[in-house]
């Protein structure tokens, strides 16, 4: 099965993208929902990042991670995100690959946002990049997570910059548009995947 790993900066469209890819019946695995759920409240994982950062970080209405906050945390704190990452990227790796174990797909779309950084591109055949232009990306998210500029402005900080996204990509979608100029990028690169399966390219 051909392995497509989609990613790009917070705010560039990705939901959105990998919603389009499953209108087409392409399986699509996230790692962010996987992050979600190593973590739930009463996991051993979610108790053992409590215990690395402190009960500050437990959300008092769940019992569980307050997620907000330690976001806040690491992208404020380089060392901090590493801690995490430390704890939470093996899992979820692991569990990238299990999910893949018996899909009867000629591709699947690997979401994984922060694939460059963390070096995974092993873990995939070919990567397919969302991108738009960061400004866009601050608006959207002040937008959708209510968060402010600054907060938003340091966790793109964070990521890996759009020029070295664009460097490791096979494939790029243009999102700098209106979310109706992503449906055709997105079927011609479904017919393209679907030939190069057939014909076992990557």
């Amino acid at each position: 099965m051909l392995r497509i790993g989609l990613t790009g900066g917070i705010g560039s469209g990705k939901s959105l993208v990998c919603d389009l890819f499953a209108a087409h019946g392409v399986p699509v695995i996230d790692s962010d929902a996987i992050a979600r759920e190593i973590v739930a409240p009463g996991s051993e994982l979610a108790e053992a990042v409590i215990r690395e950062f402190g009960e500050s970080f437990r959300d008092v209405t769940t019992g569980g991670l307050d997620r907000k906050g330690l976001r806040r945390l690491v992208f404020a704190n380089s060392q901090a995100r590493h801690r995490l990452e430390a704890m939470l990227h093996p899992k979820i790796v692991h569990e990238l690959s299990r999910r893949q174990t018996g899909v009867g797909a000629p591709y699947c779309i690997l979401s994984i946002p922060l694939l460059v950084e963390s070096g995974l591109q092993d873990q995939v055949d070919r990567i397919l990049v969302i991108d738009c232009p960061e400004a866009s990306q601050v608006e959207r998210v002040m937008h959708r997570d209510g968060v402010s500029r600054q907060e938003t402005q340091a966790i793109l900080a964070s990521q890996a910059s759009r020029d070295e996204r664009l460097a490791h990509a096979d494939d790029v979608i243009d999102n700098s548009g209106p979310p109706g100029d992503l449906d055709d990028q997105v079927a011609e690169l479904h017919r393209k995947y679907l030939e190069l399966a057939a014909d076992g390219k990557r």
